[in-house]
């Protein structure tokens, strides 16, 4: 015969969190210690931190003497207990925090599965009492969340893709203060310097913008058509309409241009790219400059006369 497990209010086993659970814990600590598989000693309750601001359920060492934290909370799991166990984490100088709930919620273990991504270790445990038949009740410590080698590469992958990310803002937000103030910046010079990779101002339509856009090894100088997002039909007319004036702004504008209608995009193009970006040496920027700036020049020159000739689809059907 097999017996069924009975599952057993959290609060008939231990009426209050503080007098009684957690006194419990502290007596009996080799049961969190082997859900967590960590060697857990030299527990101590209602320790107040740093400050005497707050008091830590209970804060213990493990065997190479780092600081652990632990949480308790019969109930769902909710943000100020989070917000607590982080707090105390910090002034507790300890790098291991240990949460036990009655009930997880989705949240929370996404946000504990966050911070493992992190230097510190998180550990989320569901707490339940049962018993078999007329057994005494038995507490039952579910890990739901844990640290993991793997979490924490993806942790520094990301912190090492959040560095390089910084460097390649900074180093366009120079490029464009450079190419901002560049003398024959005409039509971006009264800009400001953006991280981004790109930098554009209106051309007076609707929808058309005069953009610049750069790249590690690439600069571009273009007509941008966005009337909107899923405005694919209106962006094609306006295109359409310069297209079919290609050879007059190539001939003015001094050589063949990129057209991109923007199929399955949400916005036409045409313009010119030309190598050179900002992971070259800085020395090399101007030169680049020179070329864009010209070139951006031109095509304004060469397709300024025919935006103010352009209909838009509104116009066309009325």
């Amino acid at each position: 015969m097999v017996a069924k497990i009975e599952r057993v209010p959290l609060r008939e086993v231990w009426a209050h969190e503080a007098y009684d659970f957690t006194r419990w814990l502290e007596e009996n600590v080799d049961v969190l210690s082997e859900v967590i598989e960590r060697d857990i000693d030299n527990i101590e309750r209602e320790k107040k931190t740093a400050e005497s601001t707050f008091s830590v359920d209970l804060v213990a060492t493990d065997k190479d003497g780092s600081s652990i934290v632990i949480e308790n909370q019969l109930e769902k799991s909710n943000h100020d207990h989070l917000g607590k166990l982080i707090t105390y984490l910090t002034a507790m100088q300890a790098n291991t925090a240990v949460w036990i709930v009655a009930e997880p919620r989705p949240e929370h273990v996404a946000a504990m599965s966050w911070l493992n991504e992190s230097n510190a270790n998180f550990y989320l445990l569901k707490l339940e009492a049962i018993r078999i038949e007329n057994s005494p009740p038995a507490p039952l410590l579910t890990l739901i969340v844990g640290p993991s080698e793997e979490v924490k590469s993806i942790g520094r992958n990301k912190q090492e893709m959040s560095e390089r990310d910084r460097e390649r803002y900074q180093k366009r937000y120079e490029w464009w203060s450079q190419l901002i103030e560049h003398p024959n910046a005409k039509e971006h010079g009264h800009l400001s310097p953006s991280k981004y990779s790109w930098l554009s101002r209106g051309s007076g339509v609707r929808g058309i913008s005069f953009m610049y856009t750069v790249s590690m090894r690439e600069a571009s100088a273009g007509i941008k058509i966005d009337l909107g997002k899923g405005m694919d039909r209106e962006n094609f007319h306006v295109f359409d309409q310069l297209h079919t004036k290609k050879d007059q702004i190539e001939k003015v504008f001094g050589r063949e241009l990129d057209w991109d209608r923007g199929e399955n995009k949400r916005a036409s193009w045409l313009g010119v790219t030309l190598p050179g970006g900002y992971n070259g040496p800085e020395d090399k920027w101007r030169a680049t400059q020179d070329d864009i700036v010209d070139a951006m020049n031109k095509l304004i020159l060469a397709v300024r006369p025919h935006l103010e000739k352009l209909k838009l689809v509104e116009e066309a059907s009325g």
